[in-house]
């Protein structure tokens, strides 16, 4: 008698952002696969990139736990906010998730100017994390919708940050064109003795033309005139933070990152910018589990020109080809510059959308759509395999 080896299929994607968590988008994935090979092994691994959800997926893969906390928002009101301490042996390790203080999300669409969101939540969440007795933090950067080079949060981890005169600045990112020196004399002294790591990517940095506020601002609602502005007061604010850290910080790998926070922790804290998925991938093994893959399936909201520089369906490839494994990535949209991520190890890319959609629609069956976008994608390999047998 003859058995056959059921497949394995890993699935690991990103969340769509304002739509499903990548739990939910694993889950929707698995379901069309099972559609097609009821049979299958599917091995689910909903993946972060230091945004939205980070705390979340990460506290539930370790076994650690959610800790609610009511923090300042980017817009200065109090709003619900949360942080993860994380399971497993080593350091009582915190994972703030900058995005649950400070994201795009809780900027009400008439008011983003990222110039006048600030991170002061963000530090808030970092001092929680001490007093929950913390000995690592692990700051998560993506989602951001502000731009004030991590000016906030530092503020609210006792630093100020002062003009000529000695006065300290008011608490917006364009007021940092006027910084001439910090004064941390007042900074938490408990950070001493705590590791504090940046999950970043690393191509955002805080000056030039490839700097945090000429790429992203416009995404966070800023016109030309408030990028330009925005982009003067960044380079000042480098140059305040690397006189003090003793490093050039202008154009340091994620020093750009949410906004500049990640400058601003590495240049008062001595936060350690690291790229992001080394630091949060170790913690559910994925390169194991994607060895053991017959076929890996994985999604982001878009899949563009961007997908190569830092997001999860580009990484989740690069690791699957180390185990010459195949992959396959959906996407709510397909974008400019597509075609590049074959370059990453996608062996191929489809929309989830069969026929035009209205955007409200489309995220309310988000789903449903994503399901059934599995189910063609898997359906379409079969033909090609059975071509390949015959």
């Amino acid at each position: 008698m003859t058995t056959t080896t059921p497949l394995r299929f890993v699935i690991a994607p990103s969340g769509f952002k304002e739509s499903l968590a990548a739990e939910d988008v694993a889950a929707a994935m698995a379901a069309g696969v099972r559609r097609v090979v009821p049979g299958a092994i599917v091995d689910t691994v909903p993946l972060v990139d230091g945004g939205e959800g980070s705390a979340r997926t990460l506290a539930e893969a370790t076994g650690g736990r959610l800790v609610p906390v009511v923090v300042t928002g980017p817009v200065g009101e109090r709003v619900p906010s949360h942080f993860a301490v994380l399971g497993g042996d080593g350091p009582r390790t915190a994972v703030v998730e900058m995005a649950a203080a400070a994201g795009l999300r809780l900027v009400p669409r008439d008011r983003r100017d990222p110039g006048l969101t600030t991170t002061y939540g963000v530090g808030e969440l970092i001092r929680a994390a001490l007093d929950a007795g913390c000995e690592r933090v692990l700051v998560g950067c993506g989602d951001s919708g502000t731009c004030d080079g991590g000016a906030g949060a530092l503020r609210a981890l006792g630093a100020r940050i002062l003009d000529e005169a000695g006065n300290e600045l008011g608490h917006d990112g364009y007021d940092l064109v006027r910084a001439k020196e910090l004064d941390v004399s007042g900074v938490d002294p408990r950070l001493a003795g705590t590791e504090v790591l940046v999950a970043c990517n690393p191509h955002n940095v805080l000056t030039g033309e490839s700097g945090v506020a000429e790429v992203f601002g416009p995404q966070k609602g800023a016109d030309a005139e408030q990028v330009a502005a925005l982009s003067t007061a960044m380079l000042r604010w480098a140059e305040v933070l690397s006189a003090h850290a003793g490093t050039d910080l202008t154009l340091a790998p994620g020093s750009g990152a949410s906004g500049g926070l990640g400058g601003g922790l590495a240049g008062v804290l001595g936060a350690r910018l690291l790229p992001r998925f080394d630091v949060l991938l170790d913690h559910v093994d994925l390169d194991a589990r994607l060895a053991a893959a017959d076929l890996v399936l994985t999604a982001e909201g878009a899949i563009d020109y961007q997908t190569p520089r830092g997001k999860v369906p580009a990484e989740v490839a690069r690791r699957a080809k180390r185990h010459g494994k195949p992959v396959i990535a959906l996407a709510g949209t397909i974008g400019r510059g597509a075609r590049r991520t074959h370059d990453t190890g996608i062996d191929a890319f489809a929309g989830i959308l069969a026929a035009p959609i209205e955007l409200a629609e489309a995220m309310e069956r988000a789903a449903e759509l994503v399901t059934d976008a599995t189910e063609r994608a898997l359906r379409l390999v079969l033909v090609g395999a059975a071509l390949a047998v015959s």
